[in-house]
């Protein structure tokens, strides 16, 4: 029996019908909350994101703004931008696209933005509010998404076994934090590239999460049968009967292993909805928050 699809697609969909009605509310109270999306460079796949974005903003009701600045762009520029917008009360939410051109240091772009405008949850500040449980920050949106999609299929974590396959920053590092904290309960295990036999961990657990950033890498015989399994993974692999030659594939090898788990999200229309959502949803937090709602 074929694993049953967690879409995220349909979920995100429901996320922002009800981001939608809280922007109404505030607007109403003559607060409109907005994001502000920086794009330094021209990236193609970086372009997309930020447009995609900012769309995102606007069909919900929000101020969503786009400011592109050149390839060439100083480290001391970009501060400069954040600092400004920092200091707007119509800018509850500031991103700064990745990757961001080598003469600038994005560890200090992250730690330049205010923590309460913050609304990927990059901030040293968040950071340390997502591990310690502190629901005043904001976690970032890719594992805060899962989160979501695991209550709303009805994965009770209570005591489960979970692995989690990549120690990002952005995804892995803060789902494991976001699994362990009372309530929720899991049991977590983090491996990555240097764990050894992991095929013995994903085994024995009852969720895995996929983000190693690697196209198919867990295949059918890695997983626990009725495991429910979560792949964050966008890979682009070649594929000649598509017209542009490509398609995205996840970390996970979809066909072999919904037939042995009990749940799976697909690459695309799984987790990236959910991300893109999730970005919403906290910048209408932010919003609520600076107007003392």
């Amino acid at each position: 029996m074929e694993a049953r699809l967690l879409d995220g697609a349909a979920l995100a969909r429901r996320v922002r019908e009800r981001v939608a009605g809280e922007v109404a509310e505030l607007k109403a109270r003559g607060v409109t909350p907005g994001l502000s999306v920086v794009l330094v460079g021209d990236d193609p796949a970086s372009a997309v994101y930020v447009h995609h974005k900012t769309k995102d903003c606007q069909e919900v009701g929000m101020r969503g703004e786009q400011i592109r600045m050149p390839a060439s762009t100083s480290q001391d520029e970009l501060l400069a931008v954040v600092d400004r917008l920092n200091g707007d009360p119509a800018v509850h939410g500031i991103l700064v696209q990745m990757p961001v051109p080598k003469q600038i240091d994005p560890a200090a772009v992250i730690a330049r933005i205010a923590p309460e405008k913050d609304v990927d949850g990059f901030h040293p500040v968040n950071v340390g509010k997502t591990y310690i449980g502190e629901d005043s920050g904001f976690a970032p949106c890719t594992p805060a998404g899962v989160m979501v999609m695991l209550r709303e299929a009805g994965v009770d974590l209570r005591g489960a076994e979970v692995v989690i396959i990549g120690r990002s920053n952005i995804v892995g590092k803060p789902m494991a934090a976001l699994l362990v904290q009372p309530g929720v309960d899991a049991t977590v295990t983090v491996c990555h590239s240097r764990t050894r036999d992991l095929a013995a961990h994903t085994r024995r657990a009852d969720v895995i999460v996929a983000a190693i950033g690697r196209a198919r890498f867990v295949t059918g015989d890695m997983v626990k049968p009725g495991a429910v399994v979560i792949d964050v993974g966008m890979n682009r692999i070649d594929d000649p009967t598509t017209k542009s030659g490509t398609r995205l594939v996840g970390d996970v090898d979809f066909e072999a292993v919904r037939q042995v788990a009990s749940a799976i999200t697909p690459v695309p229309g799984g987790v990236g909805p959910m991300t893109r959502a999730m970005l919403l949803e906290n910048t209408v937090r932010a919003a609520r928050r600076a107007a003392g709602a």
